[in-house]
């Protein structure tokens, strides 16, 4: 059975990791200068790459190549401990998923295990995933080991929801903050993919695959996993029917009839897609998020940097052009009609009805 695309080409060094370049420079810094902490916190959204920098920050803990260590902070890869980081099997590199070891004993036994020398590598690293999950008494006695830790051990939690972490337990930690993945990097990383694997991909197909991903490149790699088992080629058509969203040129068309007041159009293209079978509800999704985005352009240009971050240059391109077209209050009682019309077209059993009405009452004059 062949690896998930997610896992073949998951990181293997610093370099190919992909965003996080801040968070690189520090470990890669403290790997030239041997001053890796005894515990970090890892937070952030899921699939941005926190266990990924576990695994490389064990590398770097145990490479027994210090000359590549001190040249450029990373694990040499070829040596022994390298290998058996890589491969999965170096039994002094602990990961405990606290989604199903949540209680005391999973704790205690962490305790007992953290105590004793590593069996083969230098340093012994314990990585905590979805550490929230932990029950109260978990985390009181995980805090005891992060108050003594032994000196050849590493701790690494990671978790989603960094509120629901104690303070004891935060200010015992080097605390790491991992931002969602742009839109940009996602799909250079599909691409790279793409090319290994010889797929053929639509780049409409791998930009839909991208946004549906919300800054998760592992979710996105995934997606191209599940798409390239379904065609050999990869078409924007297939990806929105497989998971149910809408390519951005069809959005932009749809906001493009509402903007330039073309009701004609409009209902023209609303009935092809509904025709087509696609799904109209995530189209009025997409159709709200596109024209909130336009007016926030309207009332605030400098939100381009941060928009910039989920979307392709063309998309923010045709984003400004229509942000400079509106009226702000027209686009406001625009984007309250399609609300409502979501609202409504949850529920109903003839889903197209609330959104031309939608478009009859902002474009029927």
């Amino acid at each position: 059975m062949s690896l998930a695309l997610y896992r073949k080409y998951r990181p293997k060094k610093f370099a190919d990791l992909v965003g996080h370049e801040y968070l690189v420079e520090i470990f890669k810094n403290a790997a030239k200068r041997n001053k890796l902490a005894h515990a970090y916190l890892f937070y952030g959204s899921r699939g941005t790459g926190k266990t990924t920098i576990a695994r490389l920050i064990a590398k770097i803990a145990n490479c027994q190549t210090a000359s590549s260590l001190s040249k450029d902070g990373e694990a040499c890869g070829r040596c022994k401990a390298c290998q058996e980081i890589d491969g999965g099997h170096a039994m002094d590199i602990i990961e405990i998923d606290a989604a199903s070891n949540r209680g005391i004993d999973e704790i205690r036994n962490l305790k007992e295990s953290i105590k004793l020398s590593p069996s083969s590598l230098r340093k012994k690293v314990f990585i905590i995933d979805e550490t929230h999950m932990l029950t109260k008494d978990a985390f009181n006695a995980l805090l005891k080991t992060l108050e003594e830790p032994p000196e050849h051990a590493i701790l690494i939690l990671a978790t989603t929801e960094y509120e629901k972490i104690p303070a004891t337990i935060i200010s015992r930690t080097q605390k790491f903050h991992f931002k969602k993945i742009s839109i940009q990097e996602i799909i250079k990383k599909l691409k790279t993919i793409c090319q290994k694997e010889k797929l053929k991909a639509e780049p409409d197909a791998l930009e839909l695959i991208a946004a549906a991903a919300v800054g998760s490149l592992r979710d996105a790699e995934s997606l191209l996993d599940q798409m390239s088992a379904l065609a050999s080629e990869i078409s924007l058509s297939t990806v929105e029917k497989v998971i149910g969203q809408i390519g951005f040129k069809k959005v932009i068309t749809l906001a493009n009839n509402l903007i330039n007041k073309n009701l004609n159009g409009a209902m023209e293209y609303l009935f092809e897609l509904n025709q087509g079978g696609y799904n109209l509800v995530e189209l009025n999704k997409e159709l709200i998020s596109y024209m909130r985005r336009v007016l926030s352009l309207k009332v605030n240009p400098d939100l381009e940097k941060l928009f910039s971050q989920e979307l392709t240059n063309e998309e923010l391109n045709q984003m400004k052009k229509h942000s400079q077209l509106i009226d702000t209050q027209k686009q406001i009682a625009i984007l309250k009609s399609l609300i409502r019309a979501y609202s409504e077209m949850r529920y109903s059993p003839f889903a197209v009805v609330p959104l031309e009405v939608a478009f009859i009452e902002n474009l029927n004059e």
